[in-house]
């Protein structure tokens, strides 16, 4: 069974508890994986393990997105790829479809990289960030959002031709990492709706993949570890002549359960963190305030 995504929470509060009054943006769920041999051991130079992947028309790195170490591994794919002219772009889950860094030249200061993405610090904090965007950006290539947006999520919610666009065992699937995902706050009649939203925004990355694609080049997307699942996410909704490889980033011990075969190509282990209880923070945020 896939495992709750609970690092998704704790830099989504600020916007989630508003939305979720309102019927909240679906959660990134994260699923066991593969454990890593070889070149994608945790000791091999991340450049080493990019190249073993190759050839890729699109590169889908599902992260925690509270792991500092991830964003390190993210950059470093963008330096390596870009390095050896294959970057086509980097997709990103973390600003919306439609905004792109295309019209700005390698010069581009930070500010003009946030304000072309739109880029909300308070949900995705730019430290982590940054550092892959503005690698892609002084290398020429061109960065794009990839998420839903916000604008069309109401629609989306309605939208049941979304029901139909992952088999029933797989939109089953999703309904139970939408609970899991939201600490199982949200009332059931919410279920199928959040689980729209959740197949849109996968539609999305999917989308956004299609157009950045280059011949001989590779499209990075970065996401939540759900979002990659091959079985459930972004894969879905690409065609089958995307060549893609899905790799996990897990910050977890050698030790840790999984896995959980066909979920992931790969996965990265980074050193693990705290443990953090992301749940009693939501709920907690989430309680009504007393008004003064």
């Amino acid at each position: 069974m896939p495992l709750p995504y609970r690092p998704a929470l704790a830099y989504r509060l600020p916007l989630l508890l508003p939305l979720l009054a309102a019927v909240a943006l679906a959660g990134c769920s994260a699923f066991s994986s593969l454990t890593a041999t070889g070149a994608d051991a945790p000791d091999a130079p991340v450049a080493r393990r990019v190249a073993a992947l190759q050839p890729l028309d699109a590169l889908l790195i599902g992260e925690q997105h509270d792991a500092p170490e991830h964003h390190v591994i993210e950059r470093e794919t963008v330096e390596a790829l870009a390095a050896r002219g294959h970057l086509a772009a980097l997709a990103l889950e973390m600003a919306e479809e439609g905004r792109s860094t295309a019209q700005l030249g390698p010069a581009a200061t930070e500010a003009q990289v946030q304000a072309a993405l739109d880029w909300s610090d308070k949900a995705w904090p730019w430290a982590s960030y940054g550092p892959a965007v503005m690698a892609a950006v002084r290398a020429g290539v061109p960065v794009v959002g990839a998420n839903l947006p916000r604008s069309r999520m109401k629609n989306a919610m309605a939208d049941v031709s979304l029901d139909v666009q992952l088999n029933g065992e797989a939109f089953s699937a999703q309904q139970e990492a939408v609970r899991e995902g939201h600490c199982r706050m949200l009332p059931e009649s919410q279920i199928v709706p959040m689980t729209r939203i959740q197949v849109g925004r996968d539609r999305a990355m999917a989308q956004a993949i299609v157009k950045a694609r280059k011949p001989g080049q590779t499209v990075v997307l970065i996401a939540g570890a759900g979002h990659v699942v091959r079985t459930l996410g972004v894969p879905q909704h690409l065609p089958d002549d995307v060549r893609i490889a899905t790799v996990r980033l897990l910050a977890a011990p050698a030790s840790a359960a999984g896995p959980q075969t066909g979920d992931y190509d790969r996965i990265w282990r980074t050193p693990p963190l705290p443990e953090k209880d992301y749940c009693a923070e939501f709920k907690r945020q989430a309680r009504p305030q007393p008004r003064t």
